[in-house]
């Protein structure tokens, strides 16, 4: 089973940028999806980004031209640089993956991203 370790996340102003890493434990060239979830206080998991095998991406439209998800097989990693952060982008980022289009959906641990001045 995959494992994902996310990484990057933090404190920052708003206006301000950062940049999520989710490493996967084995090779990510073949699998369905990976993406951001992000959960604020007191509301509900709410999809963020993901791209799929060939590529293809999605965005939550709350953070189209913001953010932009990328992979690098070569690390079995995928990135989601946040731009132009706001204080409503403060959440839990959770790395999730679906290895095919049937299997269940398998988490990260989750990251914290906090924007206050």
């Amino acid at each position: 089973q995959v494992q994902l370790v996310e990484s990057g996340g933090g404190l920052v102003q708003p206006g301000g940028s950062l940049r999520l890493s989710c490493a996967a434990s084995g090779s990510i060239s073949s699998i369905y999806a990976m993406g951001w979830y992000r959960q604020a206080p007191g509301k509900q998991r709410e999809l963020v980004a993901r791209i799929f095998s060939r590529g293809t991406t999605t965005y939550a439209d709350s953070v189209k031209g913001r953010f932009t998800i990328s992979r690098e097989n070569t690390k079995n990693t995928v990135y989601l640089q946040m731009k132009d952060l706001k204080p409503e982008d403060t959440g839990v980022y959770y790395c999730y993956t679906k290895p095919y289009i049937t299997s269940p959906i398998l988490w990260g641990q989750g990251t914290q991203v906090t924007v206050s001045s």
